[in-house]
């Protein structure tokens, strides 16, 4: 099954993905958008009863984490953008990110690497090693 995610759920998995278990006030305070207060344990909920997140019970509260992995939604993401609007053809939708986009000799070194890496998993892993960022700092 696909898992696909509004705007708001997506910030909200990028936090859990990004800081991993916290709290709610946590989650809050690390969203680029100010929402209400109630509306993150409101949003959080949803994605629990999907089983995109779930919630662990801590002390006299609970932390809230990710039970889906970011490589998980992308690709279902993909799964789903090629399906509805590339009439689920890989080879249109890879034309058209590639020819849309300027990009460098080494970018395009790396991309011809990967179509030709027998094993397409590992060397999309190592790719997507280089695009990671550390997490944002806690605060307290």
């Amino acid at each position: 099954m696909d898992t696909l995610f509004t705007d708001r759920q997506a910030d909200l998995m990028q936090v859990l993905w990004d800081r991993g278990p916290c709290r709610v006030a946590q989650v809050q305070q690390l969203l680029d958008d100010r929402l209400a207060y109630n509306a993150v344990p409101t949003a959080l909920r949803t994605l629990e009863a999907r089983h995109d997140a779930g919630d662990q019970a801590v002390g006299r509260g609970h932390h809230d984490h990710a039970l889906i992995e970011p490589q998980q939604a992308r690709m279902s993401a993909l799964r789903h953008l090629t399906d509805k609007l590339f009439k689920g053809s890989t080879g249109l939708l890879m034309t058209d990110l590639v020819s849309g986009q300027a990009r460098s000799a080494a970018q395009a070194e790396r991309l011809c690497a990967l179509l030709d890496q027998p094993d397409k998993a590992a060397a999309a892993d190592s790719v997507q090693q280089q695009y990671q960022q550390p997490p944002p700092k806690a605060q307290p």
